[in-house]
């Protein structure tokens, strides 16, 4: 058996709250979590929506059912979530991603080369966000990773490259269940190995986005 490889034009969805124009001074790329969706992620992002700040949300490339099936078949709920890659074919989703994100990236900024950008991820959206922003292929301002660490896989001399004066911040809840202290010892020693040690942002609260934590960070921009 030999694995072969195909390229093709693929579409994909992905969705704006706010108007791009010229009156626009900042653009916020919001990338979800595991077993989410871009039209409803986007939602918890509303508050920073006015006449100079827009939000874009794109979806990860792969759907699916976030029950099994004799779930659904029992309670009905048919739910579908999205994840921006697995561990099968890695390497192929990260590439598929990364283009598909800077293809937004180009649509929507081309005429637009004077916002200020912040990449938020959210989740496993955090790895997904780090790895985007040094694919280098996007000026950006400031990468939030938003109860997520950087990924363990990253080119470290590139990235303290790429976000060498830019703004960095890891924003957590202190009662997040998913940040626990072996994560939170994974996330120094990337960092260490990064050389760029991120801001911290610590919210009451658990493994969601925290609308005055997001007030707070648009104020900062």
């Amino acid at each position: 058996m030999k694995e072969q490889v195909i390229q093709f034009q693929f579409k994909a969805r992905y969705y704006i709250s706010g108007t791009l124009n010229q009156q626009t001074k900042n653009v916020w790329f919001v990338l979800h979590g595991y077993g989410q969706l871009a039209q409803y992620f986007i939602k918890k992002f509303n508050v920073l929506v006015d006449t100079e700040t827009c939000v874009i949300a794109p979806e990860g490339l792969s759907r699916f059912y976030v029950e099994d099936l004799p779930t659904r078949t029992r309670t009905g709920n048919n739910r579908v979530g999205a994840t921006w890659m697995t561990r099968e074919d890695r390497l192929t989703d990260i590439e598929n991603y990364c283009a598909y994100l800077t293809a937004i990236y180009k649509t929507e900024l081309e005429k637009y080369p004077a916002v200020r950008v912040t990449v938020l991820g959210f989740s496993q959206g955090a790895a997904t966000a780090t790895r985007w922003a040094l694919d280098n292929r996007i000026n950006f301002h400031r990468l939030i990773l938003w109860s997520g660490i950087l990924p363990p896989d990253m080119d470290f001399e590139a990235g303290k490259r790429i976000l060498t004066g830019k703004e960095f911040l890891v924003v957590y809840g202190n009662s997040d269940p998913f940040i626990t202290p072996e994560r939170m010892r994974e996330m120094q020693e990337l960092t260490l190995k990064l050389g760029i040690t991120p801001e911290p942002v610590i919210f009451t609260g658990g493994h969601d986005i925290d609308e005055s934590t997001l007030l707070q960070l648009k104020h900062l921009s």
